[in-house]
């Protein structure tokens, strides 16, 4: 049975204390929150478990073999190196540091002392996102020319964070996962319309290799809650809405092919192709209870995460490169001169 602490118990944290809570592998042997509100609460939930006000009487506990860090941005990086420090396999929030530089050094430390680091890029996890890569992986869609997604909705504000690292990081981290080949070029613009809060809205590009591009728009302004994502391909196009009770994912035979002269369409060389429809079966499963069994698997087996530092790493330089970007109002960053100067 491993033994887990958990570091917050605020809008996340409640989350994780229930999987691991009803993990076969796991106890959720104690909490930690600086505000007694929040330890009440949990104590409440959790009767169990030890609630415990001072970090480092969690962290000096030998009993505790594992840490689940769901606290701010700014204090993942400290938090998460004391963690590995006292020797604990190591559960961290998205996006796992504030800088690429704090990764490395949280990945340094993970590696020396052996311990498991792992990312909380749920989505990763889910059922759509899995089926999507293996749609990719198998070539389905054959070439990859683009993909488009809107993650908006009406709040909620982060006052650490912009609506990027606060929402574009899901795309990132999915992007990391279901394509190939890591992009080469990012641009960005970003706003805010609220005085003295940060950018409540942006507009990404990313450029790949092979010519496909990548647009994530994210606006923590709108009317609606919209999850939406459209993959196109030279063979089919995705259709992915997460907000969908069921068929969330949906794959189009649809395209345009190009036609041999005689053939062309009002003197067009192109042709469109209009086929059938299908929602492939997608597991049900809770990403996060998947998530967390798959951590503690990891633990067991002494093996590496699928989201482990190195995956929470890429992630950050992509957030770092369109932070510069927006910085510059929307310059290209070329990555790969980027990982060079690093």
């Amino acid at each position: 049975m491993i033994k887990v602490g958990l570091i917050g118990y605020g809008y996340w944290g409640p989350n994780l204390a229930r999987c691991f809570s009803e993990a076969p592998k796991a106890q959720l042997a104690a909490v930690h929150d600086r505000s007694p509100d929040a330890l009440r609460k949990a104590g409440q939930r959790y009767p169990h478990a030890a609630m415990i006000g001072d970090l480092q009487e969690l962290l000096s506990d030998p009993e505790i073999d594992a840490v689940a860090i769901a606290t701010p941005v700014r204090t993942h990086y400290p938090l998460g190196l004391a963690a590995l420090g006292a020797g604990k396999h190591v559960l961290i929030e998205k996006p796992m540091a504030c800088t690429s530089q704090a990764a490395r050094r949280l990945i340094d430390e993970a590696d020396r002392r052996g311990r498991v680091l792992m990312v909380d890029h749920t989505f990763v996890y889910t059922g759509a996102v899995r089926k999507i890569r293996d749609l990719l992986a198998a070539g389905e869609l054959g070439e990859i020319y683009y993909y488009d997604s809107t993650r908006v909705n009406l709040g909620l504000l982060q006052h650490d964070v912009n609506v990027v690292w606060d929402l574009a990081v899901h795309d990132l981290s999915i992007l990391d996962f279901v394509l190939p080949e890591a992009p080469v070029a990012v641009s960005a613009t970003a706003v805010s319309h609220v005085p003295g809060s940060p950018e409540t809205m942006a507009f990404i590009n990313l450029f790949f290799p092979g010519g496909a591009l990548a647009h994530i728009n994210v606006n923590w302004l709108a009317p609606v809650k919209v999850r939406q994502t459209m993959i196109g391909g030279s063979r089919k196009m995705i259709l992915w809405d997460d907000l969908q009770p069921s068929e969330k994912v949906k794959v189009f035979d649809k395209g345009v092919t190009v036609l041999p002269r005689g053939e062309a369409l009002y003197e067009l060389l192109i042709g469109y192709r209009s086929g059938d429809m299908w929602a492939p079966q997608l597991s049900t499963a809770e990403a996060l209870r998947i998530e967390v069994d798959h951590f503690l698997d990891c633990i067991e087996a002494g093996a590496t995460p699928i989201t482990d530092g190195h995956a929470g790493l890429r992630v950050l330089e992509l957030l770092e490169a369109v932070t510069w970007s927006i910085h510059q109002r929307g310059r290209t960053i070329d990555l790969k001169l980027e990982r060079e100067a690093s």
